[in-house]
């Protein structure tokens, strides 16, 4: 009988490893993360030499060579054949072909591929987060220059699928506004949670050399060092926390998106889609698809799933570096990066150019009735009747008004004294006039200006402070913003001076 381990002779990588695994890697990395393993790379030999781990000349040595890779080899244009494991290994291959294995072998001083791919990892995490901030603020703005466009334009709010209160399209897009704001700052802390730099604890347990996690923090971009080294290779919630306020963030833009939907149907035709938002059907010519409202619908749908994958990835994981938090699985969490921006640029697009029907509107004020709350509210106010007593009279009235086909303003002021009568024995104090002007969507507004109601003076102070929240968070940005670009000079100057040693 032959023995298995006499008679395997081939060598590493076995063929169907290497496609299977080692080339999607390779691809991925030489796709997504070159920019980070260089700037890795710089950072780590500025470190070395500036804690003279490394000599000043040796590490000038390795800086050149760094500057001839770059020139020289086209990551693009790269075929991997399996002669080295990973891109990692073909960059030592690289410095061994310019420098010999002793000086190249140098650069890999007290760090790991541990702490590499997970600074290499939220580098290009914190990329995605910060373009998607921008987008999201983007959003934000046509949200409340919408909002403040139509700070008094009738709509019809909907509970459970029926016509319920008139309020405007600025206070509910408000409410938009509200749960934007807050998936945003969602998102900023789990910037704050990437914005921490792993390297320097090597594989786990940092490094018998002097290294200077802080300044290797510094030339990145990050805020700091992720203190706890286990924590820097084992803690993916720097990943479950971005995804998860992305995956929010398009649950709560998704039931918007469904109620705009909703509202552009044939038979409710609250909002007017303008043509260049529309698709003709090849067939129907009297068809007018606001298409673009269900591109969002489904690829918000497809955002929520692929951050969901994410999480469900990185469940029941051991606590340690693993590679289900890895290559393979950034780049998938990656897609979900490309749909939400599609649909936050898209969306910003739409509602800025969306518009109310407003003779649909009132059309469907009347039909429904649903101005009859502010009779009863005044029934209790002006009357002295308890709310009850009035809610029933009310209920009257809307349901003479529906069965006869008419409507409040000019159907139902007969049936309200008829109702009034029977439940108090006497006539009623509001003459038709007042009754038309208390059943008004205008006047429903108007006196609904409570803190947070939709009359104009609450609603012009919450629309103050989203545009002071929104400049908040452009502050933040231009802050990021300088802070990467400040670190970005830091590192190209201290790396030139490495280059130019002697």
């Amino acid at each position: 009988m032959t023995d298995p381990k006499s008679a395997d002779t081939s060598r590493f990588p076995d063929p169907v490893y290497k496609e299977t695994v080692l080339r999607p890697l390779f691809d991925g990395a030489k796709t997504h993360h070159i920019d980070g393993f260089r700037r890795i790379d710089r950072a780590h030999l500025v470190m070395l030499a500036e804690t003279a781990i490394l000599p000043r000349d040796v590490a000038g040595r390795i800086a050149r060579a760094l500057v001839s890779i770059d020139a020289e080899v086209d990551p693009a244009s790269l075929t991997y054949k399996g002669e080295v494991e990973d891109f990692f290994f073909l960059i030592e291959r690289e410095l061994k072909a310019r420098l010999g294995p002793d000086d190249a072998g140098r650069l890999h001083t007290a760090r790991s591929r541990n702490d590499i791919d997970h600074t290499l990892f939220k580098l290009s995490l914190k990329a995605r987060l910060d373009g998607a901030l921008e987008q999201a603020r983007g959003l934000l703005e046509a949200l409340i220059a919408t909002a403040e466009r139509e700070q008094a334009t009738l709509i019809v709010a909907y509970t459970h699928g029926q016509p319920a209160q008139p309020t405007t399209l600025g206070h509910y897009l408000s409410a938009v506004i509200e749960v934007l704001i807050r998936d945003i700052e969602r998102l900023e802390a789990a910037r704050g949670v990437v914005n921490l730099s792993s390297m320097g604890a090597a594989a786990i347990t940092t490094s018998g050399f002097a290294v200077d996690r802080a300044r290797v923090a510094q030339l990145l971009g990050f805020a700091a060092p992720q203190r706890n080294s286990y924590s820097c290779i084992a803690a993916v919630d720097y990943i479950t926390a971005s995804y998860s306020a992305l995956e929010l963030t398009f649950l709560h833009l998704g039931r918007f998106i469904q109620d705009l939907q909703f509202w552009t149907a044939f038979e409710v035709g609250q909002i007017y889609v303008p043509n260049a938002l529309v698709q003709i059907s090849s067939i129907m010519p009297q068809k007018r698809n606001p298409v673009p409202i269900e591109h969002m619908r489904h690829l918000s749908s497809q955002t929520v799933g692929r951050a969901r994958v994410m999480l469900d990835i990185m469940h029941n994981t051991p606590f340690t570096d693993m590679n289900d938090s890895e290559g393979e699985s950034q780049e998938a969490g990656y897609q979900a990066f490309d749909s939400a921006g599609r649909v936050l640029r898209l969306l910003a697009a739409f509602v800025t150019q969306m518009q109310v029907e407003g003779a649909r509107v009132a059309q469907n004020i009347r039909r429904s009735c649903i101005t009859i709350t502010e009779l009863a509210d005044t029934l209790v106010r002006r009357e002295g009747l308890s709310f009850r007593a009035a809610h029933e009279i009310a209920a009257h009235v809307a349901r003479a008004v529906v069965a006869a086909g008419s409507d409040l303003p000019t159907g139902g002021y007969a049936p309200f004294r008829e109702g009034f009568t029977t439940a108090t024995g006497k006539a009623p104090a509001l003459t038709e006039a007042e009754f038309r002007h208390i059943v008004s969507p205008e006047y429903f507004v108007s006196v609904r200006n409570r803190f947070g109601g939709p009359a104009p003076e609450p609603l012009a102070e919450a629309l103050a402070e989203y545009r002071a929240r929104l400049a908040g968070f452009a502050d933040q940005a231009a802050a990021h913003a300088r802070a990467e670009a400040e670190a970005a000079d830091l590192l190209a100057q201290s790396f030139q001076s490495l280059v130019e040693a002697a």
